[in-house]
């Protein structure tokens, strides 16, 4: 297996242990808004996006549709700290790109110029860069690439496709959307829609009541989150967490719930729509990430200014 170009260790931000941080990659798209570099590298290719990046190296690039997230982020770290000095299950933000270090000094300097505490900036030449995931611990990877969050799925590792956009950055505290079936739940009861139409949905989840939902590709970074939220009160924590689920309340929500209950997963508030638009709940939730496998949904929420990341 071929090594990484290059790992570089930000010395200006404390270190994390990878065992007990929630580790979140994220890539360089996902973070800031090189939509203009994307296209002059399609267009030009690799040594003219090289000497634009060198050339523009001190001016900091824009913000992209995870930078609020990232920000939050770190706010949580703050507060975390804050309770207690020795904390060690923090987050760790670590930028995977497939920039050559020579370009990638404008990342590292837009990361400076905006105070975002990333601890490694690892600049990747092989043409599938989530190989390198597990090795770092990664519990969330967000790309704007699909092929990089299909590979990273297949690994085992919660992603989800972030789309550019122009994202107004909410306040604090940390605020998470998550969808049910097929993000935090598996996709069991999708199939069955699919399959049987709506009333075969319903019978099944009647008859499946107390079974748990299986989990979906999501579970893992939202129960590391849970964790981290459960260090806190209710009313002081830095973190809340929802569930905006296309389930009905009156007949498939019960079993979202036990499923819930039975995970000990804290999730402040969950709308069911019954297939209503999630626009406007969104809206007014004003998360810095919503995390979707509907398609139409992450339009929904663009529509509105919602950073959205879609798991495929």
């Amino acid at each position: 297996m071929a090594k990484p170009e290059s790992t570089i260790i930000n010395t200006n931000v404390k270190q994390k242990d990878p065992s007990t941080a929630l580790v979140i990659a994220v890539t360089t798209r996902a973070i800031f808004n090189l939509e203009e570099e994307h296209k002059l590298y399609l267009e030009k290719g690799k040594e003219e996006y090289t000497r634009h990046q060198q050339a523009n190296q001190d001016k900091p690039l824009p913000p992209g549709t995870a930078f609020a997230f990232i920000q939050a982020v770190q706010y949580v770290n703050k507060k975390i700290l804050e309770n207690n000095p020795a904390e060690r299950d923090l987050f760790d933000i670590l930028v995977l790109s497939n920039n050559s270090p020579e370009s990638g000094t404008r990342i590292i300097n837009s990361a400076k110029h905006y105070g975002l505490e990333i601890s490694k900036f690892c600049f990747v030449s092989d043409e599938d860069s989530t190989q390198y995931l597990k090795s770092h611990g990664v519990k969330l990877f967000l790309s704007a690439d699909r092929t990089d969050v299909c590979n990273a799925l297949r690994r085992g590792v919660s992603a989800a496709l972030v789309f550019q956009q122009e994202v107004q950055a909410p306040s604090t505290p940390l605020r998470v959307v998550f969808d049910g079936d097929a993000v935090l739940f598996s996709d069991e009861t999708d199939q069955i829609f699919q399959e049987q139409g709506l009333e075969g949905a319903l019978q099944y989840e009647r008859a499946m009541e107390a079974i748990p939902i299986g989990d979906g590709p999501l579970k893992a970074f939202a129960m590391h989150l849970g964790k981290m939220r459960k260090k806190f009160s209710q009313e002081r924590s830095p973190i809340r967490t929802y569930l905006v689920t296309a389930r009905s309340g009156r007949d498939m929500g019960i079993r979202a719930i036990k499923t819930l209950r039975e995970w000990g997963l804290p999730i402040d508030e969950a709308f069911f729509m019954d297939g209503a638009p999630k626009g406007p709940i969104l809206a007014q939730i004003q998360p810095h990430i919503f995390f979707d496998d509907g398609l139409h949904n992450i339009q929904g929420a663009q529509n509105v200014g919602v950073p959205s990341a879609w798991v495929p």
